[in-house]
């Protein structure tokens, strides 16, 4: 039998997909018998979706980020609707371990084994550690790289803040699945819609609440998420106030975002330099950078333009194909490995700082708040 990992592909390779090969998405991040979930699906070839990785009951730490079972319906039903969407006819979650909720109407479910993931526990001082959830997606990002960048670069940053900082952070696997609103210009991007994707991640801050968690950070790597992530804080702020709950708009936004760039502004939005540089220093062999082209033609204005930290005052959200040809905003032309090098070690000790100004101002408040007796401070 063959395998293919949905998220190596380019969107004009899901494009080329044919429609009847079985689509499955592990729940969990074992080791999952493949061919034995290819022999009950009657196929030679499974396409492999990333894994959820928690939001289920699971053996080990993750199980304790259970969320609601009508909630993880949504979610596992809001990936099944965009693949559906995009004309794939045999979709179907792969569970090792009886993790998938019972009864979800239009949800295959395959029973599997599984060997589970390297296990990992809470720390006894977790009350002290900044829980670091980091947010990718699965999208497309042009002809030229894979549909997991997203997510392969935010789990990168939690990769090197936990080498770095190992004493003061929890880092939760990375999130691959996200919210979009181009879905329908090019093949591979997915969408869980924005309402699913906030009542999802308010409740996993509640539930590392209940953990006995004080502080989490949200690490986004996609654009699209942005918006969402506020939203879960603002709301996260009001039901948990004894949790200090923060996110970022996405990563590498310091001074070393100019003083390696090549291109000018406007070369640096989706699948640009910054992006295809990080991917060549991460997985140099997913990237076809002779298949890359420079898109630069966005339609702008003194305040409505496209680059990577900056845009202008107005917010708005016209189709893509306004603005670019491939699916990407910026110049990944000029990208280089080294560049990615350096700004991912940028990022890394940018999140590094945020991590410890979420540890002040959670000391701080927690001072002030049993000075005056609120929230269960005195």
């Amino acid at each position: 039998m063959s395998v293919i990992a949905y998220a190596d592909l380019t969107w004009p390779e899901v494009a080329a997909l044919p429609r009847d090969l079985p689509l499955v998405v592990p729940l969990g991040l074992g080791e999952f018998d493949l061919a034995a979930a290819a022999r009950r699906l009657k196929s030679q070839t499974l396409v492999v979706l990333p894994a959820v990785p928690y939001g289920f009951a699971q053996p080990g730490a993750l199980g304790d980020l259970t969320v609601p079972p009508g909630l993880m319906r949504r979610v596992l039903l809001g990936i099944q609707r965009e693949l559906r969407a995009q004309g794939f006819r045999r979709i179907a979650f792969l569970d090792g371990r009886r993790s998938a909720p019972s009864g979800a109407p239009g949800l295959r479910v395959v029973r599997g084994t599984a060997r589970p993931a390297a296990a990992w526990d809470w720390p006894a001082d977790l009350a002290e550690r900044v829980v670091v959830v980091s947010t990718g997606h699965t999208e497309q990002h042009g002809p030229h790289l894979p549909l997991e960048t997203d997510t392969r670069i935010v789990g990168a940053i939690a990769d090197g803040v936990r080498a770095a900082a190992a004493d003061r952070v929890v880092c939760l696997p990375a999130w691959p699945y996200g919210v979009s609103t181009h879905t329908r210009q090019y093949p591979g991007t997915l969408n869980l819609g924005g309402r699913t994707f906030e009542d999802f991640f308010l409740a996993i801050v509640g539930r590392l609440t209940a953990r006995g968690a004080c502080m989490v950070l949200f690490s986004n790597g996609h654009g699209g998420n942005h918006s969402f992530l506020v939203n879960v804080v603002k709301w996260a702020g009001e039901r948990w106030p004894q949790t200090f709950t923060a996110t970022e708009w996405l990563h590498t936004t310091g001074e070393a975002l100019d003083r390696y760039r090549s291109s000018a502004l406007g070369g640096m939005g989706h699948a640009c330099e910054l992006e295809t540089s990080m991917m060549l220093h991460l997985r140099p062999e997913s990237v076809h950078l002779e298949r890359a082209r420079r898109e630069t033609d966005f339609i702008s204005t003194p305040e409505y333009f496209m680059d990577w930290s900056e845009g202008g005052r107005l917010i708005a959200n016209p189709p893509w194909t306004d603005d670019t040809t491939t699916g990407a905003y910026g110049d990944p032309t000029v990208a280089t490995a080294e560049k990615g090098r350096r700004w991912l070690e940028a990022a890394v000790a940018e999140k590094i700082e945020s991590i410890d100004e979420v540890r002040e101002q959670h000391r701080r408040r927690a001072a002030r708040r049993a000075e005056r007796g609120l929230f269960g401070g005195s």
